[in-house]
């Protein structure tokens, strides 16, 4: 259809934009740096607190946080250790390095970003193809108002209550003064590694037919979340959907960053998992000690990690128990000094690391599907 503007009207367009866009720069959005401590910051102030490292939830849209009440209590004695132990062979780094060479090809997976939608239709494909034949077993999109959607592949099982794993696929550039969606982000780390991992992850827990058939006790979830660089928005909007649904979740363990080393073998020492002890749940955490000791050869160190620094918070705010097993010990020489940067390459990461994370991925879901919770 066409239209016919006069002159003047051509005018009058061409002087607002320049006011349309600086409105767009100049919202403000409600973040949250600390629970009850909030600030207003337009984009660009979101940007700058993610360059400085300083960890926020967006809550703009989810002002007062809708909490689910619930207790849960986690198994003391691991019972499935054959089946995971099985699964655990199958487990392949290869397999992880094969699907991050392609993830991290796109040119950034930014929320805003053509390249950032093209990586989740990937993601989408990548991860569908896993479903064996005649499964009950769906991926599909939890879309967003902004251009990335976030990706949810449900293992149903015979109840509704609910294991969740989840890892952030977006990245982000953050270097002062680029274009978000046009600057170099690779993200293998952060946290194309993660992503990979449960992917991985995902494959191998279908090839157990009880579990691939839906006929584990609980239902199990791998979470794959949109623009976490700026302010948890994916997991927030999903857990905040789960909340408001009342939905029954039992557990969320999170995997954001698996495959850096080379700060402990820079100094001759043997990597270890960091547990992040602050704003996850206590007896959650002791379970995924008991997984880590079973299933892993990798020894585990309490860490901090601090406010809103991944999608584990967005959980948490909603009256959810999380975990958060991150590739090492946080705030020191262990930590990649590449995230966001063009720089958070393949070259970067340690594709053993990646099965261990894989391992307890694997243990915490498997265990979890069929205890009594």
């Amino acid at each position: 259809m066409r239209y016919s503007f006069s002159l003047a009207t051509f005018v009058a367009i061409a002087t607002a934009l320049p006011t349309l866009d600086a409105q767009r720069r100049a919202k403000l959005f409600t973040v949250e740096l600390a629970p009850g401590q909030t600030k207003a910051v337009t984009e660009a102030g979101k940007l700058a607190l993610t360059s400085q490292g300083i960890g926020f939830i967006d809550v703009t849209d989810w002002p007062q946080s809708s909490r689910v009440l619930a207790n849960y209590t986690y198994p003391t004695e691991l019972t499935q250790g054959e089946s995971v132990q099985d699964l655990i062979d199958q487990l392949s780094g290869t397999n992880i390095r094969t699907n991050l060479e392609i993830f991290s090809s796109f040119n950034n997976r930014y929320y805003q970003s053509e390249t950032g939608n093209q990586s989740a239709e990937w993601l989408l494909a990548q991860a569908r193809s896993y479903i064996p034949s005649r499964s009950p077993v769906t991926v599909s999109i939890f879309p967003h108002v902004y251009r990335q959607s976030s990706i949810i592949a449900t293992i149903p099982g015979k109840s509704a209550k609910t294991i969740v794993v989840g890892a952030h696929q977006d990245s982000i550039n953050g270097a002062a003064g680029v274009n978000r969606t046009t600057a170099r982000a690779p993200g293998a780390d952060d946290d194309g590694s993660g992503s990979m991992t449960i992917l991985e992850a995902f494959r191998t827990v279908l090839t157990n037919s009880t579990i691939a058939n839906g006929d584990a006790s609980h239902t199990i979830e791998f979470h794959f979340y949109a623009a976490e660089e700026v302010g948890l928005l994916g997991s927030g909007n999903i857990f905040r959907s789960y909340a408001e649904q009342k939905r029954d979740i039992a557990a969320m363990l999170n995997q954001d960053m698996t495959g850096y080393t080379a700060g402990y073998k820079s100094r001759n020492m043997t990597p270890k998992f960091g547990l992040v002890t602050d704003n996850t749940n206590a007896l959650l955490n002791n379970f995924t000690r008991r997984v880590i000791k079973a299933y892993t050869k990798t020894e585990v160190a309490d860490t901090e990690c601090g406010y809103a620094c991944s999608d584990h918070t967005s959980a948490t705010r909603a009256g959810y128990p999380s975990a958060f097993v991150f590739e090492g010990e946080m705030h020191g020489p262990n930590d990649n000094p590449y995230v966001h940067t063009a720089n958070d390459t393949i070259e970067t990461i340690d594709f053993e690391h990646t099965v261990e994370h894989a391992k307890v991925v694997v243990g915490f879901v498997v265990e979890l599907a069929f205890a009594d919770l």
